[in-house]
């Protein structure tokens, strides 16, 4: 098998598009089409099939795409072995994270690499929870840095902190302006939440049939800039993390109340995808991840 030519296949499935293929390869769509074209040829099949906005994975592609994405990192480990046969780690590590996590975290993580494992290349992608939590499952990223809503670990989640939930409100807000809030208050409130699906959304379903409020989500929005833009400047109120709720804090000078009555606590995992393989760079990057986490806790605490 082609390995180069199955790389590329995967690297179409990524990205949708014969042109932004080419563009990442540095060679011409043509000449993508072509080695496409070959391996349809050679194995029988169509690998993909146009849409409205470029390509997408025929029903055969989607088949053996996790099969050809398992062999290519197979191979790819091969070769790292080879170098690393000396007990140096080699090799790029793929990491999934939420946008809230890029800032604090890993421009540390990526310090202590470069200077201690510089043969160890990190990629990171950022998404939110479930995206991240699909990646995982996929076997698109070997780890990713993110919000679980159980105390209790599982699929061999590593626990890094506790999380509180805070309610980020316009500058100047009375009801933010004494750094807590009972969860009651936020009957009505006009909130800006993450989008559906989203296990905190079911979470914070759950919790307010239970205290019997109501949540008045008013915008649904994955993007943390446009969330905390909207309450800084349309009065509005978000439900955020340490991380996001201090970088807002600290950038748009909104108020920043820590949720009581309860106390929403999230967990910050490291979770690891089940079809990758511990690798000595993947181990390296885990412990430097453990050893940052215990350096920078979030803010507000």
């Amino acid at each position: 098998m082609n390995y180069l030519a199955w790389k590329m296949f995967l690297d179409i499935s990524e990205l949708g598009s014969l042109s932004k293929a080419a563009t990442a390869w540095e060679t011409s769509q043509p000449q993508v089409s072509r080695q496409i074209k070959t391996l349809e040829e050679e194995f029988g099949g169509q690998l993909f099939v146009r849409n409205g906005r470029g390509v997408e994975l025929s029903d055969l592609g989607k088949r053996i795409a996790p099969q050809v994405r398992l062999w290519v990192q197979q191979t790819e480990q091969l070769s790292n072995d080879i170098k690393t046969s000396a007990g140096e780690p080699v090799g790029k590590v793929r990491l999934a994270i939420l946008p809230s996590t890029a800032t604090p975290w890993l421009s540390h993580v990526f310090e202590l690499l470069r200077d201690r494992y510089p043969l160890v290349q990190l990629e990171v992608r950022e998404a939110q929870g479930d995206q991240l939590e699909s990646w995982l499952e996929e076997g698109k990223v070997d780890l990713a840095l993110l919000f679980r809503q159980s105390s209790d670990p599982s699929n061999g989640d590593i626990y890094l902190r506790e999380a509180p939930t805070y309610l980020v409100g316009p500058p100047g807000d009375k009801l933010t302006n004494n750094g807590q809030v009972e969860f009651s208050e936020l009957d009505n409130l006009p909130l800006v939440l993450f989008c559906r699906p989203s296990s905190w959304r079911d979470r914070l379903d759950l919790l307010a049939a239970r205290y019997e409020i109501t949540l008045n989500v008013v915008l649904e929005a994955d993007s943390l800039s446009l969330q905390t833009h909207s309450v800084a400047d349309n009065g509005c109120y978000a439900l955020l993390g340490p991380y996001a709720s201090e970088a807002a804090k600290r950038t748009l000078g909104v108020n920043v109340a820590k949720v009581v009555g309860p106390v929403i606590k999230r967990y910050l995992a490291l979770g690891m995808s089940p079809h990758g393989q511990l690798t000595l760079a993947t181990k390296k990057v885990k412990e430097l991840i453990r050893e940052i986490a215990n350096k920078y806790p979030p803010g507000f605490e």
